[in-house]
This record gives structure tokens, C-alpha cells and sequence, in this order.
């Protein structure tokens, strides 16, 4: 099994289903925020989408690339959360 990734894309077909989630996270804790990864998966990533909305609420936003019908491709920007040294400016500053 090989992992295929090009920087900021991460291919994910090749892997087994068990490890892509860990794989994505894993990934998003390490980014910075305001960088982004461009998934690419062999099927629908709404289960991934809806696991992040609710273990990251408002920390990243989600932008469908690609939408099957063999080929689904998502980009993923981390946001800074107010534990950051930086506000995310959603409350304006409060």
C-alpha cells in the first residue's frame, strides 16, 4: 500500500477505510491556520465532512472540487480558532 500525496493533496483510494479519517485529522492538526489539503477519494466524503463539523465546529471550511461520479475531490482550510494567537474574526473581536 502507498500513500500518495503532493504537498498539500492527499490521495486517500489507496488507503484501507479505517485509516483515512485518522489520516485527515491527523493532517489538519498539523496545518496552520489558514492552509488548506485537497482530499481525493473514491467515494462521497460527507461522513468526513460531518465528523469534522462536529468535533471542529467553525474551525475550517469545506469546498466540494470534485463531485463523483468516481472521483470526489474536497478542500479543507484550517481557521484560527480563539485559542489561537490570532481571532478568527467571526465574533468581531469579542
Amino acid at each position: 500500500m502507498t500513500l500518495t500525496t503532493y504537498g498539500t493533496r492527499i490521495d486517500l483510494r489507496s488507503l484501507a477505510p479505517r485509516e483515512r479519517h485518522p489520516l485527515v485529522f491527523n493532517t489538519l492538526r498539523s496545518l496552520g491556520n489558514g492552509e488548506s489539503v485537497e482530499l481525493i477519494n473514491d467515494h462521497d466524503p460527507t461522513p468526513l465532512r460531518e465528523q469534522l463539523r462536529a468535533e471542529w465546529p467553525d474551525r475550517f471550511t469545506w469546498d466540494d472540487q470534485q463531485a463523483g461520479p468516481e472521483v470526489w475531490r474536497v478542500r479543507i482550510v484550517k481557521l484560527a480558532s480563539h485559542g489561537d494567537s490570532r481571532c478568527c474574526g467571526s465574533c468581531g473581536g469579542a
